[in-house]
């Protein structure tokens, strides 16, 4: 096996190993009809997944009352919560996940997800003792700040450099170049490719094959 030139694997969650990005979608639009306030269309709401929840919501809806955002925040759980133990890993990211842990990667999570929420997606997908670390929204900076991989590499003994920040939102590999550590985009998220390509990520996966098969090769 070559070298590796990668110690650390950092994966967002949802719209990377979590196929979440419809659910979230629609329980923003969900949340903002059960207010009577402005529906964000379909790349409005979808532009927001990895941010922090409050945060998500005021980008989502810019020009509504600051009063309603915890009310759309409530609301956005409820409807989440709703469909959550319905979503499903994306074919092929057990197998992916596993591998690389056997093969010596530390692997970790930085979610725009709270940390209910993750322990819950640990819990349901039986991932999380894969994982030696996380790093979730309400717990420190929300994506792009680099807090997230700060904090991971500053834990776990890693170098920045030899960190790679996986996820499919510009928010993702944003998140990387503020840091210092490298960047790998998924095509089947949240996010548009154009906008991934325009990071300059090392690769683009278009599937979790892909994007397993360029690990083992390049990583």
């Amino acid at each position: 096996m070559a070298k590796k030139q990668f110690d650390l694997i950092v994966f967002d969650w949802d719209g990377t190993l979590m196929d979440s990005t419809a659910a979230i979608v629609n329980a923003i639009q969900a949340s903002a009809r059960d207010l009577g306030l402005p529906i964000p269309d379909r790349q409005s709401a979808a532009y927001v997944i990895g941010l922090g929840l409050q945060e998500a919501m005021r980008v989502a809806m810019p020009d509504i009352d600051p009063a309603f955002y915890p009310k759309v925040v409530e609301r956005y759980r409820y409807h989440y919560l709703s469909k959550d133990r319905e979503l499903v890993l994306f074919e092929g990211v057990r197998e992916m996940v596993t591998d690389l842990s056997q093969r010596g990667y530390t692997l970790a999570v930085a979610t725009g997800k709270s940390r209910a929420g993750l322990n819950r997606a640990f819990a349901d997908s039986r991932l999380g003792s894969l994982f030696q670390s996380s790093r979730c929204a309400d717990e420190t900076f929300s994506k792009p700040h680099p807090a997230m991989l700060q904090e991971l590499t500053g834990e776990l003994g890693h170098d920045m450099r030899r960190t790679v920040m996986i996820g499919d939102t510009t928010h993702d590999l944003q998140m990387a170049l503020n840091a210092g550590a490298s960047s790998i985009a998924v095509h089947y998220g949240a996010h548009p490719p154009e906008s991934l390509r325009a990071l300059n990520p090392l690769y683009a996966a278009d599937s979790v094959a892909q994007l397993h098969t360029w690990l083992l090769e390049n990583a």
